[in-house]
């Protein structure tokens, strides 16, 4: 939806002021983040907002099937840098071996020789920028999420605040736009902001109880996993880089794993 549509920047928005509406109830039955939580919580907001505005620039610049793969890919590598550097994780050898094949199985789909050569140099740049805030908000969200008194208590209020930057972005300059946009695709806002929180507060849950990297790396096997929906539900060609893909994936969650127990 963000990438058909012609402001990508108002489907984002939209989704997030559904991600902020059913987060309001339970933000009222769950306990307050502690205070050392809220620097993670507002850095997040920040981070988030300005990784909406390049992820709609990489979109605009290039082909969906070249940037999100790249930005995807690249990002579970930079995580593991910083959760060196920031959360002290230092991974071992089979874990770095697994999340590096899950990253080259995902940016292999954008490295087909037919194609590849038609992206431009803004495009990948744009896409390099978006995988550095994705990796941004991923370690900063792992921190939170872990120094905060209740998990839940963190992700609610991560996705009640989210929209308020974004949001107010829209009410000044699209603000007409946005709303007839969000009067003719209720339904698929409704559903697809559902489907946006609930992925990612499985994912900042998950960096609660694993290594950042490791959740990272696994969260960006989504790109495979819907290569291979695309084959079978749709019946798209899978083709030799899906193929590809999926086996490196495969390789990659096993040697994440395989000296784990």
């Amino acid at each position: 939806m963000m990438k058909s549509s012609n402001a990508p920047e108002i489907v984002i928005a939209s989704y997030q002021l559904i991600g902020s509406f059913i987060c309001i109830v339970p933000a009222v039955l769950l306990p307050f983040p502690n205070p050392s939580a809220w620097p993670m919580i507002i850095g997040s907001v920040i981070i988030h907002n300005f990784y909406y505005f390049a992820l709609a620039q990489a979109y605009r610049a290039g082909d969906l099937s070249h940037v999100y793969p790249i930005l995807r890919g690249t990002a579970p590598i930079l995580v593991v840098c910083g959760a060196a550097i920031f959360a002290n994780e230092y991974l071992t050898l089979n874990k770095i071996i697994g999340i590096s094949l899950i990253s080259l199985a995902v940016m292999s789909l954008a490295f087909r020789p037919t194609k590849f050569g038609k992206m431009t140099t803004k495009a990948l740049a744009w896409a390099i920028a978006t995988a550095f805030l994705i990796a941004s908000y991923t370690i900063v969200d792992g921190l939170g999420v872990r120094t905060a008194n209740n998990e839940l208590s963190y992700i609610i209020w991560l996705f009640i605040l989210e929209i308020v930057p974004i949001g107010i972005f829209m009410l000044i300059t699209r603000r007409n736009q946005w709303f007839e946009y969000l009067r003719k695709n209720h339904k698929s806002v409704f559903f697809g902001g559902i489907a946006s929180s609930l992925a990612y507060g499985l994912v900042v849950f998950a960096m609660s109880l694993g290594a950042l990297a490791v959740v990272s790396s696994l969260r960006e096997t989504s790109v495979v996993f819907a290569s291979i929906i695309g084959a079978v539900v749709l019946r798209e060609p899978f083709g030799f880089a899906r193929f590809r893909a999926a086996i490196l994936v495969a390789a990659g969650i096993i040697a994440i794993h395989w000296f784990t127990n």
